[in-house]
């Protein structure tokens, strides 16, 4: 199994002059020492106008710094929106961050989620998947072609070299964001790594393993001439401390993450300065002393962690992407996570990397077949938080 690390780049008011300066720098810090301690990955999201929930509206710019303070982690855009990105921009700073890293991007591709989002791009909510199809089309081959032209339905560009190439021939591996079960299927009949977030319980991760695997295996209809990249990876809260309780403490960010993700997509687009997402969050948690996010993730001590790291494992999962820069967790106590994480529970499952390896070849050579699952009562894990009860702060 692999290990990643996942940056929404949150940061929950009040602010001040210098607040957005410590984010973005502390996160470097951070992924800097991911590298060193030995993580495979450091993830970056695209969002734009999120106040609170997520300031990363640049990740190219974002990890291409990441680039040149570490050496081996890999640099994953996860995603970048084809919705509101030109198809060569995209192939122009992808390449450009796989030469700067020395080829050591992944290619997240997604479609934007909401609304707040799409609309000042002038592109429609009910467009998105048509829209990302067609970029996808587009932009691929301009990775490796010299000379590419492409005449869609939403793209319309004439014959040009674009440049630079990536150093990764023929492009970075493609990776495509997934938020439900039949998104899963989609990624693998596309031939795309899945990035998901965390599944229920072992028989939904055995559920959406054997979907993306049949999908790919059975049903593979890539969109255009790439490389496929059968994978499939889940985001999942983390907090790492010698004590479970001291780890649920620590990461009450999480209840945020949640939290406003789904107010966004709930009641948004919110005209700018009229609402304080924190402090709707702390109402939230006054008004419904009774309720609570519930924690399924990778929070605890490290036996506990590596408890539930063995459900992950025992479904062939093959990455965990580990989330604790959320909310107002602090910065000390995510490096402190990452460390104790990386010194006592990580290596265990790296080393088992290989046995894993050898199972998926199996099953992508036909060796060993993965039986149907009936997947209507599996889906992608999701939490109805009733957040309508909160009022405005």
């Amino acid at each position: 199994m692999k290990f990643g690390v996942f940056y929404e780049l949150q940061l929950p008011r009040p602010w001040s002059e210098t607040s957005e300066l410590e984010l973005f720098n502390r996160a470097l810090d951070q992924i800097e020492l991911a590298d060193r301690v030995g993580y495979d990955y450091a993830w970056s999201v695209e969002h734009h106008f999120l106040e609170e929930y997520s300031h990363c509206s640049a990740p190219e710019v974002f990890l291409g710094a990441a680039s040149q303070r570490t050496k081996n982690i890999r640099l994953g855009h996860g995603i970048i929106q084809l919705t509101t990105n030109h198809p060569a921009r995209v192939a122009e700073r992808v390449s450009t961050l796989d030469l700067l890293s020395q080829g050591r991007v992944e290619l997240g591709i997604g479609e934007g989620s909401s609304v707040t989002e799409l609309h000042p791009f002038d592109r429609q909510f009910r467009d998105k998947r048509a829209v990302w199809e067609d970029a996808v089309k587009a932009v691929m081959p301009m990775f490796w072609k010299e000379g590419h032209e492409y005449h869609g339905e939403y793209f319309d560009f004439p014959l040009r070299n674009v440049v630079p190439k990536p150093a990764q021939k023929p492009h970075p591996p493609l990776w495509v964001a997934c938020s439900q079960l039949e998104t899963i299927k989609m990624a693998g009949a596309r031939g795309m790594g899945a990035l998901g977030f965390q599944f229920i319980d072992v028989q939904s991760a055995r559920a959406w393993r054997h979907a993306y695997y049949n999908a790919y295996v059975h049903n593979l209809e890539k969109l255009c001439d790439y490389e496929t990249n059968p994978n499939l990876a889940v985001v999942a809260p983390f907090m790492c401390c010698e004590t479970d309780e001291e780890a649920e403490e620590k990461m009450d960010g999480w209840s945020f993450f949640q939290f406003a993700l789904i107010l966004y997509n709930k009641e948004g687009p919110f005209e700018p300065g009229t609402v304080n997402l924190w402090d709707r969050y702390q109402e939230w948690k006054r008004t419904n002393p009774g309720e609570k996010i519930p924690n399924r993730g990778l929070v605890g001590s490290p036996e506990t962690i590596r408890q539930r790291l063995l459900e992950f494992e025992a479904a062939h999962i093959d990455q965990v992407i580990l989330l604790n820069q959320a909310g107002k967790n602090k910065h000390e106590d995510i490096c402190s996570s990452l460390e104790l994480f990386g010194r006592e529970v990580m290596p265990e499952f790296k080393e088992r990397e290989p046995a894993h390896q050898e199972w998926k070849q199996d099953v992508l050579s036909g060796r060993i077949k993965l039986e149907e699952i009936d997947t209507d009562e599996y889906n992608i894990y999701s939490l109805q938080t009733p957040v309508s009860k909160v009022k405005q702060a």
